[in-house]
């Protein structure tokens, strides 16, 4: 019994089932909190802690899933071509905009945790929160920080920002798909980029390439914000 639900087939169909069964749920209440991606993480573990699936095996078992993360996000590349005039014409907009949010997020969480009384480990662990998981793990790692940790903080903002990012948006009357597309791949990454094609083709092309623009403003601005703030 235990070599089947370890079996790859058997994870794989897990992993589909409990988030198409979460999607049906969310479709049918359209509540933010039931996001498949919020509701079907936990219904993984509680699933997995139930049949006593280790988590070794589950990895291994989810490989194929984890591999196809790479094809998902070049994919990405397909919208994004077919919205490049656009994205042409409000080029130092976008620019404008990736800059001041990558170097806000960056000094705004550096000055919070320094507040609470946080070490430079931790500052350097959550500096990259808004960026995608590889980055951020990277970056958080040449900083000084921890990997896994900031692996989890990656996770946890873009879930926040995929569920709270449109309501925030709407309450703020911002109506330019340009403007929500950038402020959900910005904060929110892969997650809120996955949120912001629900809203419409140009805003997830526009959320794409706020990914891997954030990704490399933050990678820049990192070394350079830290050494500033070293001065205070």
């Amino acid at each position: 019994m235990q070599s089947i639900i370890s079996s790859e087939i058997f994870i794989i169909t897990l992993v589909a089932g409990v988030y198409l069964a979460a999607l049906w749920l969310y479709r049918k209440t359209r509540l933010a909190l039931l996001h498949p991606l919020l509701v079907s993480i936990p219904a993984l573990v509680a699933v997995m802690s139930v049949i006593g699936i280790p988590y070794e095996s589950f990895r291994q078992g989810s490989r194929m899933i984890n591999f196809l993360l790479g094809p998902s996000v070049v994919a990405l590349g397909y919208v994004l071509w077919e919205q490049v005039e656009y994205m042409k014409s409000n080029a130092v907009s976008i620019m404008t905009s990736i800059f001041v949010g990558s170097l806000v997020g960056i000094v705004s969480v550096i000055c919070i945790a320094r507040w609470m009384g946080a070490d430079h480990v931790l500052i350097a662990t959550l500096e990259p929160k808004s960026v995608t998981t590889p980055i951020a793990m990277g970056v958080a790692e040449k900083a000084g920080g921890i990997p896994a940790i900031a692996a989890v903080i990656v996770i946890v903002v873009g879930i926040f920002g995929g569920i709270v990012g449109p309501f925030v948006l709407n309450k703020l009357n911002i109506d330019s798909k340009i403007a929500r597309g950038l402020s959900l791949g910005a904060a929110a990454h892969g997650l809120g980029t996955a949120r912001a094609m629900e809203l419409g083709a140009l805003e997830g092309a526009i959320s794409g390439l706020a990914i891997g623009l954030m990704g490399v403003m933050t990678a820049i601005l990192v070394p350079i914000v830290e050494w500033v703030m070293s001065l205070f």
